[in-house]
């Protein structure tokens, strides 16, 4: 729909509406002029150049939820590097500015970004690997990032305009913060002269994340945002000594999946709780077997050893490749 700021009143008609300025909800709004004068409804010149910088990037993937605590991070940093593994051109954007979690989970805390004349460069974890987070421009890893919307929407924007991934991407992942909110808006919006391939939605199990993640499936309709599948995460665990598996957060209202039936929207499967990927963020390490972690010739007897959580984990990336491929 057409743009409101939100400042504006609540029959506000949008900044991109004829009516902008001119109708009578507009009477003592503070935008008024602006929106009187049409320069509202011109679009930000930034999206032609963030398009042009993202052109050789062959996907784009947000990882999005309603809800904190999801898991959106581990399965950000997991599926890059899962990506990564198979030999492919990663970058891992990190736009979580109050909470950036990704120099850790890619092991590279304490590096920092460089300029050169082609633009900002990644941190890179492994040379087809590329990493961008706003934890690199931080003094100290304790500092708090206290910003108000538009200052972190600048931070997004130069992001996106100004990072050099290279001579091409298969992919770019890009980890977002919870919610439904300015971040959020701010890369679909400086992403919509770029095709982004669509989001993947994380939630786990009870209504309780459920709830809010609704909110986000209706939010990527909104900003016409393909929504690429829904990954139902911490859906069970399995004890590593007796191998019974406990719901820890039971799916009181039916689970992710049964959402996904109801809102017409792809189920990508569930990934169980596992001590192993917290490790592996921990130590920023792969969780999937690659091309990173053993000799090619070995690789397909280290993927045969994987157990259920990363067979499951697998399947879901595996999911992911075949439906942006067919895009």
């Amino acid at each position: 729909g057409d743009d409101v700021p939100e400042d504006a009143p609540e029959a506000c008609p949008g900044t991109g509406s004829d009516q902008a300025g001119k109708s009578d909800a507009c009477a003592g709004c503070p935008n008024q002029k602006i929106c009187a004068s049409g320069e509202a409804a011109i679009p930000d010149p930034a999206i032609a150049v963030i398009a042009e910088r993202l052109s050789n990037v062959k996907h784009k993937i947000l990882v999005l939820s309603g809800k904190g605590g999801v898991g959106k991070s581990t399965f950000s940093a997991q599926m890059a590097m899962g990506l990564a593994g198979m030999d492919k051109q990663v970058g891992l954007l990190d736009i979580d500015i109050c909470g950036p979690s990704q120099p850790t989970m890619m092991g590279v805390e304490g590096e920092s970004v460089h300029q050169s004349s082609l633009g900002w460069s990644p941190v890179y974890p492994y040379d087809n690997l590329g990493v961008i987070s706003i934890g690199f421009l931080l003094g100290n890893k304790d500092e708090a990032v206290v910003w108000r919307g538009p200052k972190k929407n600048g931070m997004i924007k130069q992001f996106l305009k100004d990072v050099h991934w290279g001579d091409a991407l298969d992919y770019l992942v890009i980890d977002c913060p919870p919610g439904t909110s300015d971040e959020h808006l701010s890369v679909t919006t400086f992403l919509g002269a770029s095709s982004p391939d669509g989001a993947i939605i994380l939630t786990t199990p009870q209504e309780m994340s459920l709830l809010d993640v609704r909110k986000e499936v209706t939010f990527c309709r909104k900003v016409n945002m393909p929504i690429i599948g829904v990954v139902e995460n911490m859906s069970g665990f399995v004890c590593p000594k007796c191998s019974t598996e406990t719901a820890i957060f039971p799916p009181t209202t039916g689970g992710a999946e049964k959402m996904c039936t109801e809102m017409g929207v792809c189920f990508l499967g569930r990934l169980p709780l596992d001590p192993d990927m917290m490790q592996c963020c921990e130590s920023g390490t792969p969780y999937l077997a690659g091309i990173h972690t053993c000799e090619p010739e070995d690789l397909a007897a280290n993927i045969a050893l994987e157990g259920k959580a990363r067979v499951n984990f697998r399947a879901v990336l595996t999911s992911c490749i075949a439906i942006l491929d067919q895009a």
